[in-house]
């Protein structure tokens, strides 16, 4: 399985926020936006990961992220000259992909829960994917604002609807989505929608037409951040720092991740400590460190 973040697009609604920087590197509390996406890909089981992006942007997540040697894993960088959909994803990344399985996440969605640090979570999703198409199902009270799934008495998808004036259901589409390599084929046979874009949407119906999407719905205990707006983002900010000030364990630490996941030893963590300067971060994983040894 390999993972694809796609990092791209104008960040029209964080203006002026995104007008610098793109909104995947502002911070949310203490760390980088992409720092969680690419937490949860690494939570999954994926050490080979696509960051695809816009032609000015790009460089600074190579400058920020390296080659993914650090942390044990791989990076893969790729350009989007404009955006033209969430699935034009898997047209960017075709020869990243290859011949195997892909996990997509949005650069700017935030999840946590025991369900993505939990190896029967979503590292048993993706350990045990056998292909066709898994996406997730997140119950919100502001439906409309997002791809929306109706299902049967029985749990079964009857539909998919992006956006409606009239949702089926509460349950809203989050930016994560797990397919077999057949959503390339699926992708380049799509006809671009009204607004010029290769809809995530449109890929989705492809494979409930073939009777091969699954939705896995996530409980009360995960939480789902889109921190695609002003409001949004402050809100991820809010949420992020009360959780690790409560629990002094940090979120998307991706060198502590690395590190318990066996792609990093000892030595290695310890040395990327020593270069880091001093701040609240080294001493953080200095200490997470220590207690492992302890251990």
């Amino acid at each position: 399985m390999k993972g694809i973040i796609l990092a791209g697009g104008t960040g029209s609604r964080l203006y002026p926020l995104s007008r610098i920087v793109c909104k995947q590197l502002l911070p949310v509390y203490d760390k980088p936006m992409i720092c969680y996406p690419l937490a949860t890909l690494m939570l999954g089981g994926i050490t080979e990961i696509c960051i695809i992006s816009t032609p000015r942007d790009l460089p600074l997540f190579e400058s920020f992220l390296g080659d993914g040697s650090d942390l044990g894993i791989s990076f893969t960088y790729v350009v989007q000259q404009e955006p033209r959909g969430i699935a034009q994803a898997f047209l960017l990344a075709e020869e990243f992909i290859g011949d195997g399985a892909v996990t997509l996440i949005l650069g700017d969605n935030i999840f946590y829960g025991d369900y993505f640090y939990d190896s029967n979570g979503f590292a048993g999703e993706v350990k045990d994917f056998r292909g066709g198409g898994l996406i997730f199902g997140y119950y919100v009270s502001n439906p409309e604002e997002f791809g929306v799934i109706e299902f049967d008495r029985n749990g079964a998808v009857l539909s998919i609807e992006e956006k409606p004036l009239a949702p089926k259901s509460n349950y809203a589409v989050p930016g994560l989505y797990v397919y077999g390599n057949e959503v390339i084929e699926i992708s380049k046979s799509l006809k671009p929608s009204a607004r010029g874009e290769i809809e995530i949407t449109d890929v989705n119906l492809a494979y409930l037409g073939r009777d091969e999407l699954r939705v896995s719905r996530l409980g009360r205990g995960i939480a789902w951040l889109d921190t695609g707006t002003p409001s949004s983002l402050q809100e991820a900010n809010a949420f992020i720092e009360a959780i690790e000030k409560r629990q002094g364990l940090k979120i998307a630490c991706l060198e502590e991740i690395a590190f318990n996941q066996g792609h990093i030893d000892r030595d290695q963590l310890q040395a990327l400590v020593d270069q880091l300067p001093t701040c609240d971060y080294a001493t953080y994983l200095q200490h997470a460190l220590e207690q492992s040894t302890e251990g």
